[in-house]
């Protein structure tokens, strides 16, 4: 359910920047009492905590929305990781400037050279963390060392890296990030904005594309989450979403983590569609593809938490189809229709 440091996923607006963690320094102001100035040493002198948490790219999936793309589930899906992350709760030094009653927007700004920003409602973080290491170690340069933005379930874009001011004030700053970027253009033409929480969504990992399985039992395995809390039902179909069983889910089971899941399989060797599908404590349930498509159109590129599908052709898999089961046979490309027994990617 870890994710190793080296191995989290990396997305950068602008490169990495060079900090000197003794020179860099934090700016807290706008709605304050005190704006104050800190640095690490002083940021770190505050209690610590430690959490569990994904980081989800809103960008993760997003060349499935018109058509199939990827090759593995790691071109699908690769834009997600968990970690533990320690640091600071973002409460503790709102308090330190005295944040004023009416002060209800955040603007927290990167040191890239893009001088990333986003606008932050203060009610809806309450869990926010400043962190400053990862799995027991320094966060790496390319996770936002010194220290970096965590917001638990909201799209990775809003945990600004390399974080150098926040300004309080009363409403959405509307930076760069979220008008031009970040947006979910809608089929009428009109855009969401500032769509933060990551929905439910579960990918089965396992088998996936490249793998090799034969007739007889498969475990099948996956990961499912989501940024509401916990995920609380994962289920599999193997038969393209006519039916569905339900996964067993592996401990532990965390609120706003990666949750594994298994499913025991009896493959006959037939032509077959899997895919999963995952259920949250709020019982919001992770649509597929055609139900997606029917609110949020194909011009999107953000928030794609359509159900995936693996199909099964003459003995050969071929995990992430982004389908619905209607739609699967149609839009689902082989990659080598010689290989026996593969798991291959639609």
């Amino acid at each position: 359910m870890v994710t190793p440091a080296s191995l989290h996923f990396e997305r950068h607006h602008n490169g990495v920047p060079a900090i000197d963690p003794s020179r860099h320094r934090l700016v807290v102001h706008g709605l304050v009492d005190r704006p104050l100035i800190f640095t690490m040493d002083e940021l770190k002198r505050f209690p610590s905590v430690s959490r569990l948490a994904f980081i989800d790219c809103s960008g993760n999936s997003a060349l499935e929305w018109r058509a199939p793309t990827g090759q593995t589930v790691q071109h699908t899906q690769g834009l997600t990781s968990t970690s533990k992350r320690t640091g600071i709760r973002l409460a503790i030094t709102l308090q330190e400037v005295g944040a004023q009653p009416d002060a209800t927007w955040m603007l927290a700004e990167g040191s890239d050279a893009a001088a990333m920003r986003r606008s932050l409602p203060l009610a809806d973080i309450d869990d926010a963390l400043l962190w400053y290491a990862q799995n027991g170690e320094a966060l790496r340069p390319e996770q936002g060392y010194p220290p970096r933005l965590l917001i638990p379930g909201w799209e990775g874009n809003t945990c600004i890296k390399w974080l150098r001011r926040l300004k309080l004030g009363r409403a959405p700053f509307m930076t760069r990030e979220e008008t031009s970027q970040y947006t979910d253009l809608m089929p009428d033409g009109t855009a969401r904005q500032l769509t933060m929480v990551m929905e439910a969504k579960s990918v089965i990992t396992s088998p996936s594309g490249g793998q090799r399985i034969q007739p007889g039992f498969v475990e099948v395995r996956g990961r499912a989450w989501s940024g509401r809390g916990s995920v609380t039902k994962v289920e599999v179909s193997t038969d393209g979403g006519r039916s569905w069983e339900q996964a067993q889910l592996q401990e532990p089971v965390l609120p706003k983590c990666h949750t594994r899941f298994r499913f025991s399989w009896r493959w006959s060797g037939e032509e077959t569609i899997l895919q999963s599908r995952a259920t949250d404590e709020t019982g919001y349930v992770q649509p597929d593809r055609a139900a997606l498509i029917a609110v949020r159109g194909v011009n999107s590129v953000y928030h794609n938490n359509a159900t995936q599908s693996a199909m099964n052709a003459s003995k050969q898999i071929s995990p992430h189809c982004s389908a619905s089961s209607s739609l699967a046979a149609r839009n689902c490309t082989f990659i080598d229709r010689n290989l026996q027994h593969s798991v291959r990617t639609l």
